[in-house]
């Protein structure tokens, strides 16, 4: 049986909490609306309220499948004039294999997007020996005590590094575990770290390579290392499945996203026809 989706994309959609109310977050908010501009079928796993009004925003980019919760995920952030602190003040249910669809299980591209522990990235790269498997990593480095603050994590499982096809974060993400790059290159196929404007490094069989950003004028930067990574991912078969030229890509449509806000930040089909063009 063919799948009827061809990226499936794994991870809590969020409830964050801001002056005014909720709004929705979260990698696979922002990943799927970006899979559905490159031409995708995408099938999104997430887990949420069993009666979450945020996931409306979801329907018109793919089939959704949700695991009902009592709660959300939602996240809360707290600043002073000093720093920013997140707090987490509710989770949802955990997602594993068996939560998958049937006809979603030969997807030839899977995103893992977890943002509270929610999903063991080895048991789902197990089940995907033939797809292209990606794991965007900052929601397995976080740690929350009692009171819902979030702390930085150590998580290192040698299995999924090994197994997953691409890894990726952002320089941020491990300012207390810098020499995580270092262990990972011998080990992850495709490791990719994002450094805001300043671009980001790929490495792969040894290389560090470089890719660049643009310079633009941002109003929003919540996101952006979603649609990055989705865009890696999203364009990979259009350009017969070539990382860096891929990486290249997405380091500019990331930067047309931070001109926009929200969740409609993901790149337009205009953006991704002329970056196909300028990588030809």
């Amino acid at each position: 049986m063919s799948s009827t989706i061809d990226v499936l994309l794994i991870g809590h959609m969020t409830a964050d909490i801001v002056p005014g109310g909720r709004i929705l977050g979260g990698t696979v908010s922002y990943a799927a609306p970006t899979y559905s501009s490159f031409g995708h079928q995408v099938g999104i796993l997430t887990s949420a309220r069993y009666d979450e009004p945020l996931l409306k925003h979801l329907l018109p980019h793919g089939k959704l499948q949700v695991i009902p919760a009592e709660n959300s995920l939602t996240y809360e952030n707290v600043y002073t004039d000093e720093e920013r602190t997140q707090y987490v003040r509710s989770t949802a249910q955990p997602i594993v294999y068996a939560d998958i669809p049937n006809g979603w299980v030969d997807a030839p591209y899977v995103h893992l997007g977890p943002l509270a522990d929610e999903v063991n990235p080895t048991e789902i790269a197990k089940q995907f020996p033939s797809a292209m498997v990606m794991l965007t990593l900052q929601g397995l480095m976080r740690r929350w005590d009692a009171e819902g603050r979030v702390h930085f994590k150590r998580w290192f499982d040698e299995e999924a590094f090994r197994l997953i096809d691409i890894i990726v974060y952002s320089e941020e993400d491990i300012q207390q575990y810098p020499q995580l790059t270092e262990e990972l290159r011998p080990i992850v196929k495709h490791l990719i770290v994002t450094n805001g404007r300043a671009g980001g490094t790929y490495y792969h069989n040894g290389d560090a390579l470089h890719y660049d950003s643009i310079e633009v004028q941002h109003r929003d930067l919540t996101g952006a290392g979603d649609v990055f990574a989705s865009s890696v991912l999203g364009v990979l078969p259009l350009v017969g499945n070539d990382v860096y030229k891929a990486v290249r890509i997405a380091g500019r449509l990331a930067a047309y996203s931070v001109t926009r806000t929200g969740v409609d930040s993901a790149p337009t089909k205009a953006e991704i026809e002329r970056e196909l063009d300028y990588f030809k």
